[in-house]
């Protein structure tokens, strides 16, 4: 996979791209994700089948603070891509991948269980590591050092 092909197929939604050591990133906004996934899935020359991870990233006090982050692998060409998705602490809510990848669920979950972050249209969206009714989001750069006791 090179930067040429997915400008190609997808440079009409890409904001940014940066490779390092040979692994392509592309920055994308939230309104699009999933069209950049079908297509990333669908199209022949990418075959991007296979969701390895689905992450959260929290970069405060930078602004948008969230980052939601996809690694992509192709199993027909053995290529990856990573497409990184920018939101605001006020509006961290993204459109759910699991129509486009089934394994997004779990993934998705995770996420939201760390970070806080909702994903619009999953079909089982609750804590998935830490107990239901927990406050606060582990992995958020503002959680206290030494925790939060549930009730």
């Amino acid at each position: 996979m090179t930067i040429d092909t997915l400008t190609e197929k997808i440079g009409e939604y890409i904001k940014e791209t940066d490779t390092f050591r040979d692994e392509i990133t592309v920055t994308v906004d939230r309104d699009v994700i999933i069209t950049v996934c079908r297509i990333l899935k669908e199209d022949e020359d990418c075959s991007f089948d296979f969701l390895s991870d689905c992450c959260g990233l929290d970069r405060l006090p930078e602004t948008p603070r969230f980052m939601v982050v996809y690694n992509l692998y192709s199993l027909k060409h053995k290529h990856r891509v990573r497409i990184k998705v920018p939101l605001e602490e006020a509006d961290a809510e993204i459109d759910s991948a699991t129509p486009v990848w089934k394994a997004a669920n779990w993934l998705e979950r995770e996420c939201f269980d760390m970070f806080g972050i909702r994903f619009k249209g999953h079909p089982d969206l609750r804590r998935i590591i830490t107990p239901p009714n927990m406050e606060g989001y582990p992995l958020r750069k503002d959680f206290p050092l030494e925790g939060s006791e549930t009730k």
